[in-house]
């Protein structure tokens, strides 16, 4: 016998069903007169809000996200962040170094719906030393640092 050449597929005869009923299609839950969808009112008055210091990005003011929709909005905040980074990058003496984005999931504690719930973008831009701006803000934070690592044994 070679199993190699076996088929999956089986047939089980059932002579007791003459014909197959189809479901009720108009009684559903959503048109059902005994059961109504409740909405929740955590989901209803969740707000989101930026809390970056990028002016130019939505959700500075607080707003509010379906739950169904929040991954769709979140990302698309988020993706204007980095937006933002490819931006700054893209002038001279600066490259873009990293961006990256995390989301963060959330579950309603009302009526279990799975969310995102905010999102963070970390990005990374290297300038280069011919930015005397640049220069200027490492000597002095060099000032600073001086004599912060001291060892008392030697």
């Amino acid at each position: 016998m070679n199993i190699g050449l076996m088929s999956n597929n089986y047939i089980i005869p059932y002579s007791g069903v003459s014909r197959v009923t189809p479901v009720n299609a108009d009684n559903t839950v959503d048109t059902s007169t005994k059961v109504k969808p409740v909405e929740c009112q955590t989901c209803k008055n969740r707000k989101y809000v930026d809390g970056s210091n990028e002016p130019d990005v939505s959700f500075k003011t607080p707003g509010k996200i379906a739950a169904g929709e929040s991954y769709a909005k979140v990302s698309a905040h988020e993706r204007e962040h980095v937006a933002n980074a490819i931006q700054k990058s893209s002038k001279p003496g600066a490259k873009l170094i990293s961006a990256n984005v995390t989301l963060k999931m959330g579950v309603c504690p009302e009526c279990g719906r799975t969310y995102v719930a905010g999102g963070e973008t970390t990005t990374q831009i290297q300038y280069s030393e011919s930015n005397p701006y640049e220069k200027n803000r490492k000597q002095a934070e060099a000032g600073f640092l001086i004599g912060n690592n001291f060892d008392a044994i030697s």
